[in-house]
């Protein structure tokens, strides 16, 4: 028999205000600085002109990342009863999570071996947690053993992945990565989680502010190395003041709109479309930040790449982030040609202002101009009496 202080009984997802808890807001705050080290390779990567394999590693540093951070967040959205066990089980998860952000660099070059091993101590903590799920939900039980059963297999197969021969190392990243993506969609097969769905809108909210600042703060690190070296002058402030309209906007149009009533709706929306199209969303804010430092290694003669490249890494994360906007949050809400006709002009206009000088500042016009578009009055209906 079971001690009842074992069990974890689900929430409400009917609840009314429900709201993060300090213990995901200190877990996010951990999980960006694994996102701080994904971002900080890639721009090293772009300035030593190793595109391809820099935004290859980034893309799967991100993914690594942005799995484990998912996976807690909506077991938690759940499950969360926030007793003492709980917390020690997030805490585990949380230093999962650390060692994961000391071996992104080691990734970048091609040894997975502290990310597995990250990913060993946040499953053992994500296991224990859905074993508690399936002692207090009886109805959910099978769904619960499912995912049990899902994460020890899919970690086992990562522990093997780092005896994969190095041509091969992409290629199995690959096929477990989607074993990892196909475990919610198995499991759940037994039954939904009882998910809230203003509490995981709001979730993926602060996680996106989050990136945003990570995305602040990597540009600002790499002004004050370009300003002590005294060579970029007035150029900076064309990144600074571009970074800034291009960031700025990119808040407000996501915040534009209200996720949790959509998802609440009876509107037909795809969780795991929602969910996992939010990746897309995170990997460019943070690849933005990665871009705007390279511009500014650019621009101070520290960089191996050339004006076009390196204005491609802010145009393009910026236009990738308005098309994933668009498909995962701005067309739930406005699938009409007000919406996706001045987003399709603007993501153009990114391709295009890529070619010119200060590609930075107009990509930050084209952003800002956009969100004017957003959030001009609708016109009224005219009701025929």
């Amino acid at each position: 028999m079971v001690s009842p202080r074992l069990a974890l009984r689900p929430r409400d997802p009917q609840e009314e205000h429900r709201a993060a808890t300090p213990l995901e807001l200190f877990t996010d705050l951990c999980y960006v600085v694994a996102i701080a080290q994904a971002a900080l390779q890639l721009h090293h990567a772009i300035s030593e002109d190793h595109v391809a394999h820099g935004v290859l590693f980034f893309g799967i540093a991100f993914f690594a990342i942005w799995w484990a951070w998912l996976n807690f967040a909506w077991f938690n959205s759940a499950f969360d009863s926030d007793d003492p066990l709980n917390r020690v089980l997030t805490l585990l998860q949380i230093s999962g999570s650390l060692v994961v952000a000391a071996g992104v660099p080691r990734l970048f070059e091609e040894d997975f071996t502290l990310i597995v091993v990250g990913y060993v101590i946040m499953r053992i903590g994500l296991v224990s947690m859905w074993l508690r799920a399936a002692k207090g939900h009886t109805r959910g039980r099978a769904t619960c053993r499912r995912y049990v059963l899902g994460l020890v297999a899919v970690q086992l197969g990562w522990v093997a992945f780092l005896w994969v021969p190095h041509d091969l190392l992409v290629p199995a990243f690959l096929v477990l990565a989607l074993a990892d993506l196909a475990v919610p969609f198995w499991a759940e097969q037994s039954g939904p989680t009882p998910w809230h769905p203003h509490h995981i809108a709001e979730r993926y909210s602060l996680m996106f502010i989050i990136v945003l600042g990570e995305t602040v703060l990597s540009t600002t690190v790499a002004i004050q190395v370009a300003i002590d070296d005294e060579t970029i002058g007035w150029r900076a402030g064309l990144v600074v003041v571009g970074g800034l309209l291009v960031v700025f906007s990119t808040w407000w149009l996501y915040f534009s709109r209200d996720t949790g009533d959509v998802l609440s709706g009876d509107n037909d929306v795809n969780p795991f479309a929602w969910g996992f199209g939010h990746y897309f969303i995170f990997a460019s804010g943070a690849a933005l930040g990665a871009g705007l430092a390279a511009r500014i290694d650019y621009y101070s003669h520290h960089s191996e790449i050339s004006d076009v490249v390196s204005s491609a890494f802010v145009t393009g994360p910026a236009a990738v982030f308005l098309m994933a906007l668009w498909a995962v949050h701005l067309r739930l809400h406005d699938s009409s040609v007000r919406t996706w006709g001045p987003l399709v002009l603007v993501i153009a206009g990114l391709v295009a202002v890529t070619f010119v000088p200060w590609s930075e500042l107009w990509a930050g016009v084209l952003c800002c101009a956009l969100l004017v578009l957003e959030l001009r009055p609708q016109k009224p209906v005219a009701w025929a009496p």
